[in-house]
């Protein structure tokens, strides 16, 4: 046995780094440190362990070399559940992998500096954590817990592998059993657990509004706001002055009103529409003007820009600014004046925007419109005034002219269900539907695309020499080779081929979607396709963006709820002020450059938060129905088993391989598919199969089930052949999904006086319409084709601190902490204000332009 293995380790790195250039067998390195031959096997399996923790550099088996010092590598550090994480590099290049013995004290999130094992031999980049510049977590959250001798934290991310050590003099007040969040005071040794303090007591579990509470702060999210913001706020009174009107052009006159979900309290757009003498249409899209009152540099501005975004919990909203004025001051209420920045545009009959005028406004809107009401209205249901009927049946027909005209050029149009939870007033989920699409918001959708591609393309005519001033554009880059490679792999699997001529564009993939006849096999088609797309972000580059197929893009529809729209805002009015020139590039662009970059990381901060509120409503939903059998469809296939999305709740769980005990499966990490060995029986992504759920854990937001049936087209067929039989019997035709209202256009509307109308300043809802698809529009998830892989391994939760604190196996579950679909959008049409539950009065509802 090799003895003061240290002085040999330290013999071993400076040898090497005398001849750093030079590559050394394990031979070699055994005579020069006259490792007795007995030894030779124990020296050569510390070589290895040495190599693996990035001491030394192994560029291929049995040869080593010193480590290059200057392989260090700054990034941010994204941690999976499993304990392993990934650098992700700011140049985007490929992203380094970190294992669990090599995080050291960083946490997910963590601005971190790497030190790569340079020469590595295997095919991904690794490295290990080396310091923590900035910490991403100000807080962790979990359950209070008692050792023998002291208190520790057990966290609710299984991100985190530590335990948290609390002092009972940190406790303030906190008591065992309770969801807390605790503040890291100390820790400096990868050897020893993380020391801190209770900061926050957020309740019992079980207690009404916790859970979503704990959501809130483990992502760092901020309930209220500081006196000084809010104190800010106030300062502005509910009337506009004569020299608030100064300067702007007066539209009070002219009919415009706002569509927005029936519970919407901050109407931060508003439409107009009229025909010219000329014959073309001038449309109108009339913004709230934030910029107005958040001016930058004050308290508003600061906290606006710390906040990033609005974020749309499962129960509640975090809104990014004060609620005087993101639900009064700027909402565009109806009957009362308010200020707008406003982009005016020509448009031909064809949909073309022959010209534009972009202007700081005063408006009165004529009308607060729901969803439900004008799609009612479309389909003749209802009747209106004419004064409002007359734009709205222009703007129907405006919208189809532009949706068609965006699509065949080709913009990319997914139709992924998205899960809408409903909440009792204890907020209990009571049921899950699908979200509807009507073709009221996919009117609003496409005149918000076209206002903020509009306002894209003026500031390129802005523009000295060959670059026009410093922007904040919406930018969806070219999909990877390597990522179209796989999904062509993918779709050829599911006997579907993708030929793309050696040149993905967002045409080329929107002509392979419209192909696929087949509805279930083209979600999951789409589904994949979407996880091969990059993510859309901020940036003051003007890449284009992909997915919609706009060389121009950038958000300008939404600055009550996202602070690049603000700043499009105060950009646009500047320069309409001041004469641009050059010497003012640098100093904007640098100032431009930060706010895109903590926008985007915002951005992704507050889509996960949302993804684990709703993945946390539906394991709580489904813990009431262990035993029960579903219908559902093979959702994502994997090594390990697979996920399987209930048909009717779009909730998904895992059906672990080993519980497939009928034959022996291997994987196809191609095909993604799971088949037997002797039987033949094949899993892929569409199967449909029955479900039974065995097992819920709301802690670990898991749910388990085992297979009871796949079904074969056979089964499929007869099932339909009995529904139509079914309909035939009862005189009723098979049920069709209800796509468009285009043949109820021309249906008699009722007679004036004999529909009840309803009062447009509150809302009031219609009846309520079954669910169809959601048509989306965004790419912004850029998550590997599917899901985190579930570990089993138990979790050490010991203390160093004298003694174990606790051993529980703790298994980390499938999908935890987002929503099971992850389902990825754009984020970049201006639509989606829909919330993902139903609850109370007034519920804010979420808006993605």
């Amino acid at each position: 046995m090799i003895k003061n293995i240290d002085d040999v380790k330290l013999n071993l790195l400076t040898l090497l780094q005398a001849q750093h250039e030079r590559k050394f067998k394990t031979k070699e390195l055994a005579r020069a440190l006259k490792i007795a031959p007995g030894d030779y096997n124990q020296f050569r399996n510390y070589l290895r362990q040495w190599a693996a923790a990035g001491d030394i550099a192994m560029p291929k088996s049995n040869t080593f070399r010193a480590v290059k010092i200057s392989s260090l590598i700054t990034g941010k550090l994204h941690v999976k559940t499993h304990g392993y994480g990934f650098l992700l590099t700011p140049e985007g290049e490929e992203d380094i992998f970190i294992s669990l013995k090599n995080m050291g004290i960083a946490l997910d999130g963590d601005e971190v500096k790497v030190q790569l094992f340079a020469g590595t031999a295997k095919k991904r980049p690794e490295g290990k954590v080396v310091e923590v510049i900035e910490r991403r977590r100000q807080y962790i959250v979990g359950t209070l817990k008692k050792g023998k001798h002291y208190y520790f934290l057990v966290p609710d991310d299984l991100k985190i592998t530590r335990d948290v050590y609390v002092h009972e003099s940190g406790l303030n007040g906190a008591k065992v059993g309770q969801k807390v969040a605790v503040e890291i005071d100390e820790w400096e040794d990868e050897l020893l657990n993380p020391e801190g303090h209770v900061a926050k007591i957020i309740g019992f579990p079980g207690d009404p509004g916790v859970d979503v509470l704990s959501v809130a702060a483990s992502f760092d999210l901020p309930m209220g706001f500081p006196e000084s913001v809010e104190k800010e706020a106030r300062t502005f009174k509910n009337k506009l002055l004569k020299k608030d009107l100064k300067d702007r052009l007066d539209l009070r006159k002219q009919v415009c009103f706002t569509i927005d979900p029936e519970d919407a309290k901050d109407f931060d757009d508003a439409v107009s529409l009229r025909k010219l003498d000329n014959g073309n249409m001038e449309l109108g899209v009339h913004i709230a003007d934030v910029s107005h009152y958040v001016k930058e540099g004050g308290a508003l501005d600061q906290e606006a820009l710390a906040r990033g975004t609005s974020v749309y919990l499962v129960d509640r909203v975090v809104p990014m600014l004060p609620e005087w004025l993101s639900n009064e001051l700027c909402s565009l209420k109806p009957q009362v004046d308010r200020l707008a920045f406003s982009c005016i545009m020509e448009l031909s009959p064809s949909g073309d925007v022959v010209s534009h005028r972009i202007a700081e406004t005063v408006i009165h809107s004529n009308c607060r419109f729901s969803y439900e009401e004008v799609q009612a209205f479309f389909e003749g249901e209802t009747d209106l005034p004419g004064e409002l009927a007359e734009p709205l049946d222009q703007m129907y027909a405006l919208h189809k002219t532009l949706r068609h005209k965006r699509i065949v050029a080709g913009g990319l149009e997914f139709e992924t269900p998205e899960p809408k939870i409903r909440l009792d007033d204890k907020g209990v989920p009571v049921d899950i539907v699908r979200k509807e699409t009507l073709e009221s918001m996919q009117m609003i959708e496409e005149f918000m695309l076209l206002a903020n591609k509009t306002i894209s393309q003026h500031v390129d005519t802005l523009k000295t020499e060959d670059d026009p001033p410093p922007f904040v554009y919406r930018v969806h880059e070219k999909p990877t080779p390597e990522k179209m490679a796989a999904f062509t792999e993918f779709s050829a699997a599911m006997g579907y081929q993708a030929r793309f001529d050696g040149k993905v564009t967002s045409k080329k993939l929107s002509s392979f979607l419209r192909k696929i006849n087949n509805q279930e096999e083209r979600v999951i088609i789409e589904s994949v396709m979407l996880r091969s797309l990059m993510k859309a972000r901020y940036d003051t580059d003007n890449l284009g963006h992909f997915g919609l197929n706009f060389k121009h893009y950038s958000h300008f529809t939404s600055p009550i709820r996202r602070y690049p729209d603000l700043i499009a805002h105060r950009m646009l009015k500047y320069y309409a002020k001041t004469r641009w020139h050059e010497e003012l590039r640098m100093g904007l662009t640098g100032k431009l450059d930060d706010i895109c970059q903590r926008a985007s990381a915002c951005e992704t901060t507050a889509q996960e938060a949302e993804r684990a509120s709703i993945k946390m409503k539906q394991v709580e939903f489904m813990a009431s129905r262990l035993g029960e059998e579903f219908d559902g469809m093979i959702s994502g296939v994997v090594h390990f088993g697979i996920f399987v999305e209930i048909t009717a709740y779009l909730v998904e769980g895992l059906v672990h391989i080993s519980d497939l005990q009928d034959d022996f499966y291997t994987f196809d990490d191609k095909a993604m598919t799971l088949e037997g060995t002797s039987g033949g029986e094949k899993f892929r992504m569409g199967d449909p199969v029955r479900v039974k759920i065995v097992r819920v854990d709301r802690d670990e937001r898991i749910i388990d089930m085992v297979l009871v049936k796949k079904y074969t087209r056979e089964d499929l067929a007869k099932d339909k052949k009995s529904e139509h039989k079914k309909a035939v019997q009862t005189k009723q035709a098979p049920k069709k999904n209800k796509n468009s209202s285009t043949q109820k256009r021309n249906k008699k509307r009722p007679e004036k006086g004999k529909t009840q109308q309803q009062d447009k300043s509150k809302g009031e809802s219609l009846k309520e319409r079954s669910v169809t698809k959601r048509q989306l529009t965004r790419a912004d998830d850029n998550r590997p084709f599917f899901t985190t892989m579930r570990q089993t391994k138990s979790r050490n939760t010991a203390s160093t601190r004298g003694g174990s604190v606790t051993n529980s196996n703790r298994p980390t579950g499938s999908k935890r902490g987002g929503n099971s679909k992850k389902r990825a959008h754009f984020g970049d049409s201006g639509l989606q204000r829909n919330n993902n539950t139903t609850r109370g009065q007034g519920q804010r509802s979420r808006r993605t332009r």
